[in-house]
């Protein structure tokens, strides 16, 4: 698996692996399936939702494994 990195975009997680919308959906990022998604970056979806993007792809590369 590739590691993930703040630049991918919401869609790219899910494209990588779909399990990891469980963790998205967890920080409360549920627009991973709207189309903003395919543009919108992890650490701009993380400041927009509050959420600390170091922690963030820590949990997601843990799941990703």
């Amino acid at each position: 698996m590739n590691e993930i990195t703040k630049e991918w975009t919401l869609g790219e997680v899910i494209q990588e692996n779909e399990d990891l919308a469980d963790v998205l959906m967890g920080f409360g990022m549920h627009c991973f399936s709207c189309p903003l998604s395919q543009m919108e970056t992890l650490e701009e979806a993380a400041e927009v939702h509050g959420v600390d993007i170091d922690f963030l792809l820590k949990k997601l590369n843990e799941e990703n494994k």
